[in-house]
């Protein structure tokens, strides 16, 4: 699958090298005329049967909570008349307790998230997949809405 990131992992060391050989799409989130260069090329994208992976929230949080979501980030998905599959994340420790190690907020730096990521112990990712959903008419705002609610519940249950 092809991921959509920020423009700025484009010029992250191996991070941005390895994302661009991946086929990784980039947006310029400043920019209101490149969000839609983006939703066509996302949309010419799927129009070819090609898999994307969107993190809707456009930014990481703690994962103690979900972030809303960028309902623009949909709208290709609307347009090509693709299934959005909602995916639950959560890290887990040793014991089984949500872990926070991987978390890369604020004024954190990728090295540090990293580093706390490799010396965590026995760390795990959970992955939760709903069945995919289609916006079956509704407009961005409210299949985002509906999607957020479905991402929480499958990471809630993990």
């Amino acid at each position: 699958c092809r991921f959509i990131s920020k423009s700025d992992v484009q010029n992250w060391p191996l991070v941005g090298t390895l994302a661009t050989a991946g086929g990784t799409l980039y947006i310029e989130r400043s920019s209101r005329r490149d969000a839609l260069r983006m939703v066509h090329d996302m949309q010419a994208a799927l129009a070819q049967g090609q898999v994307l992976a969107v993190f809707p929230e456009g930014t990481t949080g703690d994962g103690r909570q979900m972030l809303p979501f960028h309902a623009n980030l949909l709208q290709a998905a609307i347009g090509a008349d693709a299934p959005v599959q909602p995916v639950g994340l959560r890290f887990v420790d040793a014991q089984g307790a949500t872990s926070f190690a991987p978390s890369y907020i604020g004024d954190e730096t990728l090295l540090g998230s990293i580093w706390r990521t490799l010396c965590a112990d026995a760390l795990v990712a959970q992955v939760h997949f709903g069945a995919p959903e289609r916006a079956q008419g509704r407009e961005r705002r409210a299949f985002s809405d509906a999607l957020h609610a479905r991402v929480d519940a499958l990471r809630q249950s993990l």
